[in-house]
């Protein structure tokens, strides 16, 4: 039975499994600066960390922070072998659950060549916010 966990704290443990799963999924990116320290630090301010298991493995996760307005959902990934098994929506849906809980909106971004996660996304409310174009600076 698959089971939906919220993580506030991280160990180098699970740190490690949810990373391997983002890198086996393809969106780890050294770049993005991801380190466990980083992470923690996050979940200490308003970051969460949802993981969906099955007897002890990993078979997705989501990470969702929030800025008091808006809840910003990152870095969601289900193993190459679980996908097309529903655990993105029941991920997604505990997102938004969040969401709910906190009265805020619910933000994300999707990459263009990932068609499967913008239906997903779209068949779940979320709309395209056009009109705008994301920037980023990570040599700061």
């Amino acid at each position: 039975m698959l089971n939906l966990k919220r993580i506030k704290e991280l160990d180098s443990e699970l740190y490690q499994k949810i990373t391997k799963l983002w890198q086996e999924t393809g969106i780890s990116k050294p770049e993005r600066k991801d380190s466990l320290e980083s992470i923690k630090n996050n979940l200490h301010y308003t970051g969460t960390i949802i993981i969906a298991e099955e007897n002890e493995d990993l078979a997705g996760a989501v990470w969702v922070c929030h800025d008091y307005r808006r809840l910003y959902i990152h870095h969601m990934a289900v193993s190459p072998s679980r996908q097309n098994q529903g655990i993105g929506s029941k991920l997604l849906y505990e997102c938004i659950a969040i969401a709910k809980e906190l009265g805020l909106q619910a933000k994300l971004e999707v990459n263009i060549d990932n068609p499967a996660a913008f239906h997903l996304y779209q068949k779940s409310g979320f709309t395209e916010l056009t009109g705008y174009r994301v920037l980023i600076k990570r040599d700061v």
